[in-house]
């Protein structure tokens, strides 16, 4: 099973930092917030935010749980794991950048815009993830991916992050 240690992890998120930097911050005009997909996107969204305000870069941040949004809810049983979503600002004209860890069917990606599209009427939003490993069921794609994966549907792909689970790499 390949595995991306944690310094591998870490450069991507400083290349991520400097894509958003050269292309997002620079149209969001002063607008921008990162928000992460609980759990471990927010995860991922926190450490941009921190790397771009290193950069002298201002961004609001925010977590979204869209366990109650997806449409295989009824599949995942009878007590899915809720968590409270944390967005403290209005996304309304401002550029909204979703981050989720692993990107696939495209179906978490429509939940979360669902999701934002309650809070407000973002001027534009983006999707990043750190990993893509294709298999869309929905005309959704990443506006930026750290990895490219091309592993088959029944393949696991995990990324496991230290503030979670006390280790950090991305197995597929």
């Amino acid at each position: 099973m390949p595995t991306i240690k944690q310094a591998e992890i870490e450069q991507a998120l400083n290349a991520w930092a400097e894509h958003l930097l050269t292309t997002t911050v620079a149209q969001a005009e002063g607008k921008l917030a990162i928000v992460g997909l609980i759990t471990h996107g927010d995860v991922l969204a926190r450490r941009l935010v921190q790397k771009l305000n290193e950069r002298g870069v201002e961004a609001e941040y925010g977590a979204i749980d869209i366990t109650l949004y997806r449409d295989d809810l009824s599949l995942r049983g009878i007590r899915p794991a809720l968590h409270s979503s944390y967005l403290p600002f209005s996304p309304d004209d401002m550029t909204l950048v979703l981050v989720d860890d692993v990107c696939n069917t495209g179906r978490t990606a429509r939940a979360a815009m669902e999701v934002i599209f309650e809070y407000g009427r973002p001027a534009k939003v983006e999707l990043h993830c750190l990993a893509d490993r294709g298999g869309r069921q929905l005309p959704i794609q990443p506006n930026y991916s750290a990895f490219t994966l091309n592993e088959p549907e029944a393949e696991r792909v995990r990324l496991r992050l230290q503030e979670i689970d006390g280790k950090e790499d991305l197995c597929y």
